[in-house]
């Protein structure tokens, strides 16, 4: 079974992005998971288009202060997910028209679809819970992000 933990690359965890702006946050926590070395850094910027290209299309902006952007690449070899937090908020023209505060980024192989969906269950199992969503925007610290995680891994924390 695919643990949330494992999925968020080192480094990759930002407890107080930077903008309150959609691209800009994109952006940082794109630039995370190329400095954590899982992604080439010379695919950044095709990958921010697809990002981009992506939330045009549709948000990712899901409701209840969450968004989950993704993008699938050839150049990907390994799955790799960035964690935002936001206490001011995002607008990510989400669904319920609320600010965002939570985001995972998830960049995956193009050739591993069932990995990218399976990712995507584990990520959404999650952030379906509201402990987990309270839990997460409460987050100080990148190491209090990998602590709820591996909890979450490991055990079923309540909806």
């Amino acid at each position: 079974m695919l643990k949330f933990s494992q999925l968020v690359a080192p480094g990759a965890i930002t407890v107080q992005v930077k903008s309150a702006q959609r691209d800009e946050v994109l952006a940082e926590l794109l630039d995370s998971v190329v400095a954590s070395g899982v992604v080439p850094a010379g695919l950044r910027d095709e990958l921010m288009l697809r990002v981009l290209e992506r939330e045009r299309k549709g948000s990712t902006g899901f409701g209840r202060g969450v968004a989950v952007p993704h993008v699938k690449h050839k150049g990907v070899s390994k799955m790799a997910a960035a964690i935002g937090l936001s206490q001011r908020g995002i607008d990510f023209n989400a669904l319920d028209k609320q600010p965002v505060h939570s985001v995972v980024l998830l960049v995956s192989p193009e050739d591993k679809p069932e990995d990218h969906l399976q990712a995507m269950e584990v990520i959404f199992k999650n952030l379906s819970k509201e402990t987990f969503r309270r839990m997460l925007r409460q987050a100080a610290s990148a190491d209090d992000v990998r602590q709820l995680l591996t909890d979450a891994d490991n055990m079923a924390l309540p909806a």
